[in-house]
């Protein structure tokens, strides 16, 4: 089912809306489900990276969250922690990652997904070349809500839809200010850990996401441990979205055939609600 298109007011008064904001309008419009994909840039090539990026658009993702990879990866699991050593045995660092946003030319959103150290040591015009290539969010895995007041106004006057992530023993206070301090939609963490896949959901998912839903108007997309189509349908039940990331990892390890499969059968299952 093709999305509706959406059209903006060229009037200077009407408040700018970003394209995250504007596909989860689309989506709402038709009841459905935003399908985030994460992809490690330069992994499991620069060349197949590329190629995976604009397979998964294809397949259905409405966002892609485009890792950078980065030598000390502590909140990621085995399989992106895999990941982010090729990509870097390959020469691929922040900039070449935003040279491959740039040369895939999605058309749907795209969050750069990063630890903070990469972005300080590209320096201060690093998130005006991340919009120019394409970038149109940033999540910063180490960055939390209050901890560097300077660093998240720099993120702030980007342009770029600041995700944030909350874990599921924020309290809810904490919930509410780390969402009026968001952009884009809040990245709600199924479960404590690092990433990875899981065989199931926790059973207190809905509690978390109803009290996250109470204090946030921002779209709440789902991740980690989502790895099966039938675990994206039971999470895209609760939420705005589901993220999937190791899982597609893994797949595009094997193949960037598979990877995209995989992909177009999270989307066939989100579709099913």
């Amino acid at each position: 089912m093709a999305l509706p298109s959406v059209t903006t007011s060229s009037d200077a008064a009407t408040p700018h809306r970003s394209r995250m904001t504007e596909r989860f309008t689309a989506l709402r419009a038709v009841n459905r489900r935003a399908l985030v994909c994460y992809v490690t840039a330069g992994h499991p090539s620069p060349a197949a990276s590329i190629t995976l990026l604009r397979g998964l658009e294809e397949a259905g993702a409405d966002i892609i969250e485009v890792g950078v990879p980065f030598s000390d990866p502590l909140a990621d699991g085995p399989v992106i922690q895999g990941s982010s050593q090729i990509a870097i045995e390959h020469g691929v660092n922040l900039e070449r990652t935003l040279e491959i946003v740039a040369e895939a030319k999605l058309t749907v959103p795209v969050v750069l997904f990063s630890y903070l150290n990469p972005i300080i040591a590209a320096g201060p015009g690093v998130l005006a070349r991340a919009r120019a290539a394409g970038v149109d969010g940033v999540l910063v895995t180490d960055l939390p809500v209050g901890a560097d007041r300077e660093r998240e106004a720099w993120f702030g006057a980007s342009g770029l839809d600041f995700v944030r992530l909350v874990a599921p023993t924020t309290p809810a206070v904490r919930m509410a200010e780390i969402g009026s301090h968001g952009g884009g939609f809040v990245y709600l963490i199924s479960r404590l850990g690092v990433t990875g896949e899981r065989a199931e959901l926790p059973v207190e998912l809905p509690e978390t996401v109803a009290r996250l839903r109470a204090v946030t108007d921002l779209p709440i997309c789902i991740g980690f441990g989502i790895s099966t189509p039938e675990q994206a349908k039971i999470a895209a039940q609760l939420g705005d979205g589901v993220i999937v990331g190791s899982a597609i990892v893994r797949a595009a390890g094997r193949s960037i055939e598979e990877a995209i499969a995989l992909t177009a059968s999270m989307r066939a299952a989100i579709d099913e609600i």
